[in-house]
């Protein structure tokens, strides 16, 4: 019996500008779905877990797209609630070398966002769960949506199950000051926190020391002492940032740094081309979750966790496609890109 992992969050239809053309220049868009939460559910089922995705999306045959798209790729999609009058839409513009890619948000209004959660009967969601994760972007949608996100989490608990969240701060969504009011709230019920510098610093006031993303510049030590901070306040298992060293829009720095409250453990350092980095995030998270309900060490996970979003990195799309003998290649130090015959 696989483990099964419940994921719960918006899902958005991308619509994505072709060969790195701006927007101004496109006249017509790439189209695919995704959202954080889906992005780990279609991930986890990849590695061959079940990988159970909740939302609400609208009765219309765009909902219907982007419920049939997660189907694709085995998410178990049975109690995704009907209802509401749209579903989130958001442009991306990839950009290469010093042009940053751009994201236009087109989501006001979105079903996910007028929901309450009598629409979800969590003792049914949660039965025979392993392990549930949400994002910071998803209470950001509205408090109805929050109120569904806390309740979601209680639910999980309550039945003893391991949590997870991604701090995400989406600044286009909400303020610093509402965020960290929140965000603080929900962890009262997250054993295991992911995010990046940012997003600890912006979502619950943790400041690492001497980081400036912009410069592709890292110190551990600033991580170390917020990491520590945040165990002290919280009490996460466990504590992990996917370290981002942005050179250019095209060439980054990519690793890890996880703490266990005894052991920080910093991955192997990758340097990766981009393709598309949309998910990446994601994609760190679901290989670390892959890893940890499996029962990998957490130094294993980790590196798991790091190599799986080191390829997604060259993978168009929200959704990582890497395979298990993929990741697990590159774990082992397989990072040729020779070609596989």
């Amino acid at each position: 019996m696989s483990k099964k992992v419940v994921t719960l969050g918006e899902i958005m239809l991308r619509l994505s500008t072709p060969d790195y053309k701006r927007f101004v220049q496109a006249d017509t868009f790439d189209i695919t779905y995704g959202g954080g939460e889906a992005n780990v559910a279609a991930a986890l089922c990849n590695y061959g877990l079940q990988g159970t995705f909740v939302t609400k999306v609208p009765n219309n045959p765009i909902g219907q797209s982007a419920i049939n798209h997660l189907r694709r790729y085995g998410v178990d999609t049975q109690f995704i609630a009907r209802g509401g009058d749209r579903l989130g839409i958001y442009f991306l513009e990839t950009g290469a070398s010093m042009r940053a890619s751009q994201v236009v948000y087109d989501r006001a209004g979105a079903s996910i966002a007028d929901v309450n959660a009598a629409e979800f009967d969590f003792d049914k969601i949660f039965d025979g769960a392993s392990w549930f994760h949400t994002t910071g972007i998803t209470p950001a949608l509205s408090d109805k949506a929050a109120a569904l996100t806390e309740a979601a989490l209680i639910a999980a608990k309550s039945k003893g199950i391991t949590t997870s969240i991604d701090l995400n701060y989406r600044k286009k969504l909400w303020s610093k000051e509402k965020a960290r009011e929140v965000m603080t709230r929900l962890c009262q019920h997250v054993d295991v926190c992911i995010g990046n510098e940012e997003d600890a610093d912006t979502t619950l006031g943790f400041k690492a020391k001497d980081t400036d993303v912009t410069k592709g510049e890292l110190d551990l030590d600033g991580y170390k002492d917020v990491f520590e901070r945040m165990k002290e306040k919280f009490g996460f298992k466990f504590i992990a940032s996917s370290l981002r060293e942005s050179h250019s829009a095209s060439d980054n720095g990519w690793s890890a740094l996880v703490y266990d409250g005894n052991e920080f453990y910093h991955t192997k350092k990758y340097d990766v081309r981009i393709v598309d980095r949309v998910g990446s995030g994601d994609s760190f998270a679901s290989g670390l979750i892959y890893g940890l309900v499996t029962g990998m060490p957490m130094p294993e996970a980790a590196e798991f966790g790091v190599a799986a979003s080191a390829i997604k990195h060259t993978i168009p799309g929200d959704l990582n496609h890497a395979t298990l003998s993929e990741v697990k290649d590159l774990m082992k130090g397989d990072g040729s890109g020779r070609v596989q015959r």
